[in-house]
């Protein structure tokens, strides 16, 4: 996409299997960017969607965030059954508020968001 850069437009990873227990042609893992324009049909590759609004808990992820893996892990293992709270029916998905090589790794932030009901 052109123009559609982190440091000027929202940028999102959506988790959309666990790695761990899916089998790897069926892993995907959803690139986004928050934008205005409009698309035209045509390119497999890219789709328009939202990520649909309500509550979530939100984890700050700040220093090195190419692996989630134990933000996500602290999130469901842990937070939720103790919260009280119940996953809502989409995955869990972060955003990419600074990381490399934009800012230096150890300045890297992600917010991660558990949607709940």
């Amino acid at each position: 996409m052109r123009r559609l850069v982190p440091r000027s437009s929202e940028t999102f990873n959506i988790f959309c299997c666990d790695p761990r227990t899916t089998n790897p042609n069926d892993y995907r893992l959803d690139l986004c960017v928050g934008t205005e324009r409009v698309f035209e049909a045509g390119n497999e590759d890219i789709v328009s969607s939202i990520i649909p609004s309500g509550r979530c808990a939100v984890l700050r992820v700040v220093g090195h965030t190419d692996d989630l893996e134990t933000a996500a892990f602290y999130l469901y293992r842990d937070w939720l059954p103790q919260s009280g709270e119940e996953a809502r029916g989409f995955p869990l998905y972060c955003q990419r508020i600074a990381f490399f090589p934009e800012v230096p790794e150890h300045e890297a932030v992600a917010d991660l968001f558990l949607p709940l009901k």
